[in-house]
């Protein structure tokens, strides 16, 4: 009998790309969607749909209690109410936890890599976040304290495409408002990023393969510079590029500056090895030259909404 997964966040921009994925791989999907355009792109991709939304536990509960697994991708991207967001989210990981508590049915949670290593240190798998962790977001943290649930968390980093890149269209939004790209100080902080293709093939790898407690990152590239993102997005924006201080940065980029001002390198070096997977997608910089900078269709409101 195929494997059922239920997919939160199935719409979204990486689950538009895992669905089709897992349904390659032969899995039955059923996906989560609150709308009729969700309910009509799922099923063009061949999955089936389940109603409701992360505020709706219920539906989480009925959603993973008709399935074999469940990948958990769905967040509200509204900065302007990040904790409540991430409360929303903590409270959406226990329910689908209640279900599958006792039954070795994967839950396999997403979080991310900002935020686990020092300045200048990679954040590696076996890293945990740490106890001053300064973003309220505790998906994580959530999922791998479920008692007697088979949950594993996959990491991301800067995932892209040529239409969405993660922060990077948020710095692009701020480029585009404020007429000029900017990096903090020379810029050496680096993110690190992966291709939204192969961090679809790396959440079937964890389901195939998947170790309860264990951490993946789906990361491609360790780490691009701030600078030459920010040089890139001058040219694509035709707006000048420049250097501001980590004073300015508050004023310049607003709750978008705690990532700017940081190194968010990470390795996925033990994830490669444990699970066989290559990355092989285009890099960041690569993808932001392929960017339509100049369509009206660019804001960033419109694009976060596929998050």
């Amino acid at each position: 009998m195929n494997m059922r997964v239920f997919v939160t966040g199935a719409t979204g921009f990486i689950g538009s790309a895992v669905v089709p994925e897992l349904i390659k791989a032969g899995r039955q999907v059923l996906g989560l969607t609150r709308s009729d355009a969700g309910d009509k792109s799922l099923t063009a991709a061949g999955a089936q749909v389940h109603r409701g939304e992360l505020t709706d536990l219920e539906s989480l509960r009925k959603g993973a209690a008709m399935s074999d697994g469940v990948i958990h991708l769905a967040f509200i991207h509204d900065f302007s109410r990040f904790q409540e967001n991430c409360e929303i989210d903590r409270r959406a990981i226990e329910a689908l936890g209640s279900v599958l508590a006792g039954s070795n049915r994967p839950l396999i949670v997403t979080s991310g890599t900002a935020g686990l290593g020092a300045p200048g240190q990679l954040a590696t798998e076996d890293m945990e976040v740490p106890p001053n962790f300064p973003f309220p977001r505790v998906s994580e943290q959530t999922a791998l304290s479920l008692k007697d649930v088979n949950a594993s968390v996959v990491r991301l980093p800067q995932v892209h495409d040529p239409v969405k890149q993660g922060l990077v269209t948020y710095l692009i939004a701020v480029a585009r408002e404020k007429g000029v790209s900017a990096y903090v100080g020379e810029g050496r902080n680096r993110w690190s990023a992966a291709h939204v293709a192969d961090v679809a093939r790396l959440y079937e790898l964890v389901l195939e393969k998947n170790e309860a407690g264990a951490k993946y990152h789906a990361v491609g590239e360790e780490g691009v510079p701030m600078r030459d993102i920010a040089e890139l997005i001058g040219r694509g924006l035709k707006i000048p590029v420049k250097s501001i201080s980590p004073e300015e940065a508050q004023s310049h980029f607003g709750w978008l500056a705690m990532f700017a001002t940081h190194d968010l390198q990470a390795s996925s070096a033990k994830t490669r090895k444990k699970l066989d997977w290559n990355p092989t997608g285009p890099g960041l910089i690569a993808d932001l030259e392929q960017m339509r900078y100049l369509e009206t269709d660019a804001d960033v409101a419109s694009v976060a909404r596929r998050a």
